[in-house]
């Protein structure tokens, strides 16, 4: 069951930005992408208020993704990607990126909090952070 409602072009959306943004982490990265993204549809909180649907979250201004800035993440998406979209859309979350409204790639260690948000650990190159249950409850 869908935890955000998400058409099928929406899912293939979200499955192109998760390639985007972490294919070179594998699907286990793709998917940390996706549970941050289906994460700021859900939270409408701090600077993801007002975010209502995938193409909210990917083309949001300022605070969207980078990926969509560039040419290949317009390619079609492929089965692999919708099938990993769907299950962050189905809710099943990875850790660290459970809870996470962010990620970057730093260029040494991740930092304790990136913009008052806490760590919640590391997968390969990409930090997360997430905010505290009370700021955000709806991401928990």
């Amino acid at each position: 069951m869908a935890v955000i409602k998400a058409s099928s072009s929406d899912i293939q959306m979200l499955g192109r930005l998760m390639r985007a943004e972490a294919e070179g982490e594998g699907e286990l990265g793709m998917l940390m992408v996706g549970n941050v993204g289906v994460n700021r549809v859900l939270g409408n909180c701090l600077d993801f208020k007002n975010i209502r649907s995938i193409p909210n979250m990917v083309f949001q201004s300022p605070g969207g993704f980078e990926a969509a800035q560039k040419p290949y993440f317009y390619q079609r998406a492929r089965g692999k990607y919708t099938r990993l979209a769907t299950r962050a859309v189905n809710g099943e979350r990875t850790h660290p990126a459970s809870n996470a409204l962010w990620f970057f790639r730093p260029a040494g260690s991740c930092p304790g909090n990136w913009y008052g948000q806490r760590n919640t650990g590391r997968f390969k190159a990409h930090c997360f952070f997430a905010p505290a249950a009370s700021e955000c409850p709806r991401v928990y």
